[in-house]
């Protein structure tokens, strides 16, 4: 099992969340990795989108997953006398036998897996990205949500608490990250007594199942928000609940964003 608290123990200077040019990242993997060299960052783990079964222009094909592993082999035996580097994935969770669990991803030699939610069934039946920017996600509201953001809320967490059952990952990626766009599209949503137990049950699955909860950074300077939003800081810190604190960065330059503020706001609680 890959050691996420021997790393935290060690240094604050790593990224376990970090994709690359098979996904949606903006840049080659190896810019990523002198990127973190040249910020003294000492662990870096790769994770792209993983490959799904369903139509997604951010998700790597499978064609390229030699590719991916080819370079990561390449990359360590050039670096690897400087810097640590991970193979990982972040796999969506889809459906039941459709995620992280599934023998694609376990006969995979990763790391370590992140299991994370981006899409929910719509309205006609079928997955949709509730992710991304707002105007995307309003948009996508009204086609295929007819305007119910309680549907679109109580489903995401759904699919995170399925996710979290059926397991074959060890990191729970930005696990309210619907809170941000729910919260654009209805004021306050967010801060309802109704969402705050779906979360505070979806943290109870997780510490059952013994995972990793990650605390995402990448939103922090645009949005002020982290995933889990602050306001959960003290609930993790209350049942030491095993975290790694990631940027789930899409560009070298934002490999540290948000990251070293959230560790010292985790550390005065």
């Amino acid at each position: 099992m890959f050691d996420f608290q021997r790393i935290t123990r060690e240094t604050d200077l790593y990224n376990l969340h970090t994709h690359t040019q098979f996904c949606d990242g903006h840049a080659p993997m190896e810019e990523f990795v002198t990127e973190a060299i040249a910020a003294g960052i000492t662990h870096l783990g790769f994770s792209p989108h993983a490959p799904v079964t369903i139509a997604s222009p951010v998700n790597m094909s499978k064609e390229d997953v030699q590719r991916y592993f080819d370079e990561i082999q390449r990359l360590r035996d050039v670096y690897g006398d400087r810097i640590h580097l991970y193979t990982s994935m972040e796999i969506d969770y889809v459906s039941v036998g459709d995620g992280p669990a599934s023998d694609y991803f376990q006969q995979l030699p990763l790391d370590y897996r992140i299991g994370s939610v981006h899409f929910i069934p719509g309205n006609p039946d079928e997955m949709v990205d509730i992710d991304g920017k707002f105007q995307g996600f309003k948009a996508r509201m009204g086609k295929h949500f007819n305007g119910d953001i309680e549907y679109v809320v109580t489903t995401f967490f759904s699919q995170m608490m399925a996710m979290v059952e059926e397991g074959g990952f060890d990191i729970v990626g930005h696990m309210d990250k619907i809170g941000y766009n729910a919260s654009q599209y209805c004021d306050g949503i967010d801060e309802e007594p109704w969402f705050d137990k779906l979360v505070i049950d979806l943290f109870e699955n997780i510490m059952d199942h013994h995972l990793t909860i990650e605390v995402n950074t990448k939103a922090w300077l645009q949005r002020n928000r982290f995933y889990p939003n602050l306001k959960y800081f003290g609930m993790l810190k209350r049942f030491n609940a095993p975290i790694v604190v990631n940027s789930d960065a899409h560009y070298p330059t934002l490999l540290n964003s948000g990251r070293l503020e959230a560790i010292k706001l985790l550390d005065v609680l």
